[in-house]
């Protein structure tokens, strides 16, 4: 298998004006296109073919390659499969409906307050990596990862972290628009995930 960049379900200017088109272009065609490069480009060398993204990044461990090559691979592999997820579940303009309220209101109190709790571990998190929220056990908690790092890596097979909500804290995730603001880059977040397939997610056994 030669993984590919994904289509996006919409065009680059479609997030304006939470997510610019410029970052948003720059994002999809070169930085996750640099990922899915070097993820090949190492399967290539190993010769490991027919793999689906997420079974791969889930059996790092299992691999028999040098060490040196594993620790790449799982930087890029995880950047193919983390950019792959976001895509996904980004669309302007849609509403948590009440699955996803009363869900929120078991875990957080409220939206407003998973909101709160969300952004701030964001905030303070330093470096590179990504924000999630993920479902273990039907259990919702927030998390974060550094570098390229998903939340279905390091995990035995009873107790995997399931993603629902994924936010790059790259700064080249926001850069361009936000400069230094991470905090104005994570209310416009809101604007734009599609709580849609958040809702299908989160159902989903």
């Amino acid at each position: 298998m030669t993984y590919k960049l994904p289509n996006l379900l919409y065009k680059y200017s479609d997030l304006e004006p939470f997510f610019d088109t410029k970052t948003m272009e720059i994002h999809h065609k070169k930085h996750h296109q640099n990922y899915i490069n070097n993820t090949n480009l190492i399967l290539k060398k190993n010769n490991i073919k027919d793999i689906e993204i997420n079974k791969l990044i889930s059996n790092l461990n299992k691999l028999s390659i040098p060490s040196s090559q594993k620790k790449f691979l799982r930087n890029n592999a995880g950047g193919h499969a983390n950019h792959s997820f976001f895509w996904k579940i980004l669309k302007k303009n849609t509403q948590p409906n009440n699955i996803i309220l009363n869900i929120l209101k078991n875990e957080f109190s409220n939206l407003e307050n998973f909101k709160k709790k969300f952004e701030e571990k964001a905030l303070n998190f330093f470096g590179s990596g990504w924000i999630w929220l993920v479902k273990k056990k039907n259990i919702l908690k927030i998390i974060t990862t550094i570098n390229q790092d998903n939340p279905l890596m390091d995990n035995d097979n009873k107790l995997i972290n399931i993603p629902i909500i994924g936010l790059d804290l790259w700064e080249h995730a926001y850069y361009l628009k936000y400069q230094n603001q991470k905090n104005l880059y994570l209310k416009a977040f809101w604007n734009v995930l599609n709580w849609d397939k958040i809702t299908q997610l989160l159902l989903n056994k």
